[in-house]
Parts: C-alpha cells; structure tokens; sequence
C-alpha cells in the first residue's frame, strides 16, 4: 500500500547549503534504493517535506526524520493512502523557499505551514514546484 506523509518542522539552527546538500545527498540515495519519492521545501527556519511510497518504508523513514536534531516541532500534517505517486519524478526533488538567501523571509502570508490543513499545504507545495527552481540530482 502506498501512503504521502507531508510534514514540517523548525530548522535548529542555519538553513546553510552544506547542511541542505548533506541532507539531499543521503535523502536521495536512501530514497532511491527504497523507492520513495517526494520534494523538500526549505528556507525561513522551515523544513516541509513530501514522501510517497510504501507504508512500512515512509513509517521508518518518517521515524528516522522525527528524530533528526537537525530540526525540532516536527509535525506530520498530512498522511493518506495514494494509488498514484504525485511526486514520481524525483527520489527527493528541492525547492528554496528563497532563491537569493536562505533566511531571507518570502511572503507567505495565505499560508502557515503548522496551521493549515495537509491538503492546502500540499497545494502549496505543487505551486512551489511550478514557479520555483527544482534542485534535483544529476541522476534524476
């Protein structure tokens, strides 16, 4: 059975390219050995991710992320079982909440990722996708 698992979280300290490559790097060779797919939306001290695959392998990921100390007030905010994959095109695609600096704050005044229901922030996420610069592996 597959499930989406969409959360998001608190950055612990700087949203750096080290710390965002180091993430991406092992976020997409597990992912790709495991068959999970999804994106990862990061900037403004904010961490919100989408993943897709089987339930028994996004329960294990998810349990490794919620323990993270790279993040804190990890909270899942959308879970559904899925027939089809909306995010198969990347073992784990990027989008910067800020193209220019990482902690620059970018207007998201319709949206509150920790207040908002898993639907509308997926909305958002899909939007991201489409105007945003997708960061994706050489691979993919």
């Amino acid at each position: 059975m597959l499930i989406r698992v969409i959360y998001v979280s608190t950055a612990v300290g700087p949203q750096t390219s080290d710390v965002t490559n180091s993430i991406l790097k092992r976020a997409q060779a597990w992912n790709k050995a495991n068959n999970i797919t999804g994106v990862l939306c990061q900037g403004q001290g904010v961490y919100l991710q989408a993943l897709e695959g089987e339930r028994p392998v996004v329960t294990k990921l998810y349990s490794r992320i919620y323990t993270d100390k790279r993040h804190t007030n990890v909270e899942m905010i959308h879970c559904e079982s899925i027939t089809k994959r909306r995010y198969d095109k990347w073992s784990m695609a990027h989008v910067s909440l800020s193209d220019i600096d990482p902690q620059k704050k970018v207007e998201w005044p319709e949206l509150d990722p920790y207040s908002f229901t898993g639907l509308l922030v997926m909305a958002r996420i899909d939007e991201l996708l489409e105007s945003g610069s997708v960061i994706q592996s050489p691979e993919e």
